[in-house]
């Protein structure tokens, strides 16, 4: 018997091979299938698909054996690896002086004929083989070889698929816990910040209230810069603990929301604003979702559609409706409109379309980007339909429950 040698690059083969993931895990349907498969082909009794760790051949798959591995010394796809055509057969293992006193040949499982088709990973290192066994000499015909390669290359993508996926999943852990810390900490400087930008704002009201008749107009000047640099920050700074605390919004967190009393909210909220109309209309009585995200939601989308408002009476509708098994909200004003490159920008932080509002000030850029994360913490989208001139649609939707009764209050 010749035992197989090590691959010419065998740590960095062994190191792509542990990349997978792949040994010593359970039996699976898609691999199982392919040997089913290759066997019935080939006309085998036994077929594996097999990785060759650092002494052993694992089986990942294995049709007609019983046992799911074997030391590597004594393995056929140990040789396979070398071929150069990546195919070995070994039509009688009993003449071959590499495997004719060998163990698995002269006993237990008898392997007489061999057929292997290396799987070959990235830069062409061998993770093992895709091979099929008899108990007596055989011979496989063309058609029979092609078809083992195209079956190792199905083993191959069910590999990378499985690769790809725990790459995507470590990938998506990482960004998740990456914007968890980011969020902790605006939240945390925004909440640090805020005590001393008070300090400033109420020593500045005092040397204003003070001192405002003993200085010239620069000093004055001067004392106005800072107060309104001063609430522009204020503003930033309270945007910010708002977005960071916008993912805290779970779906599970529901409550019956009676649309009466959310119109009435609405109203006294916006009640100052005289020149503004707002009309709730849905055929809905209540909805039962997240009530605080809900109400963020709405009064981040009507104090936008009434600030950046440019008509004289201000027109704004909430409509409400259940959908298969999301509720679907639509905001819609009559204000001046939104360009159609600036729709998207809208929705991300810091953007600022609009250089001031209805009342002179300029926004912030974080209000609408902490609307999207409400929607898409609760399960549901944010979009926006808008015409120049007349006015723009803000719709959202938020999982509604699968209940077999409405909630009863």
């Amino acid at each position: 018997m010749i035992a197989p040698e090590n691959h010419e690059n065998e740590a960095e083969r062994l190191e792509l091979l542990q990349s997978y993931s792949i040994l010593d895990t359970e039996l699976e349907d898609d691999y199982d299938n392919l040997v089913l498969l290759a066997s019935e082909i080939c006309g085998t009794p036994i077929s594996v698909i097999t990785l060759l760790d650092k002494d052993r051949q694992w089986f990942k798959a294995r049709q007609g054996l019983d046992v799911s591995e074997t030391e590597r010394k004594y393995s056929f796809c140990g040789h396979t690896i070398h071929e150069p055509s990546n195919v070995f057969v070994i039509e009688d293992a009993t003449k071959d002086e590499r495997f004719h006193d060998n163990p698995i040949v002269v006993g237990d499982p008898n392997v007489i004929f061999y057929a292997g088709v290396t799987l070959n990973g990235a830069s062409g290192l061998p993770l093992g083989t895709l091979c099929v066994i008899d108990h007596k000499p055989k011979q496989l015909t063309e058609s029979q070889l092609n078809a083992l390669k195209i079956l190792s290359d199905q083993v191959m993508n069910l590999l990378e698929l499985r690769k790809n996926k725990m790459q995507l999943e470590k990938a998506n852990e990482e960004l998740e816990l990456a914007n968890k810390e980011l969020d902790n900490f605006a939240a945390v400087a925004a909440h640090d910040l805020k005590s001393p930008l008070n300090n400033i704002i109420t020593l500045s009201n005092c040397l204003n209230d003070f001192y405002a008749p003993k200085m010239d107009d620069e000093g004055k000047q001067i004392i106005e810069f800072i107060k309104s640099s001063s609430e522009t920050l204020k503003k930033l700074i309270t945007g910010l603990l708002n977005y960071s605390k916008s993912g805290q919004y779970k779906i599970e967190d529901k409550t019956i929301i009676r649309l009466t009393d959310l119109q009435k909210s609405i109203s006294e909220l916006f009640g100052g604003h005289k020149e503004c109309s707002i009309t709730v209309k849905s055929d809905l009585d209540s909805i039962y979702a997240n009530k605080v995200a809900v109400e963020q939601i709405l009064i981040n989308l009507i104090a936008n559609a009434v600030k950046y408002n440019d008509k004289p009476n201000i027109e704004i509708e909430l409509e409400i409706k259940e959908s298969d098994s999301f509720y679907e909200f639509a905001v819609k004003d009559n204000g001046p409109g939104i360009h159609k490159e600036d729709q998207e920008k809208i929705f991300k932080i810091f953007e600022i379309i609009s250089e001031q509002d209805r009342y002179g000030e300029k926004g912030t850029g974080i209000g609408l980007a902490t609307v999207k994360k409400v929607v898409e913490g609760l399960g549901g989208i944010i979009t926006v339909v808008s015409q120049i001139g007349e006015g723009s649609t803000f719709t959202f939707t938020i999982k509604s429950p699968i209940i077999l009764e409405s909630p009863v209050a």
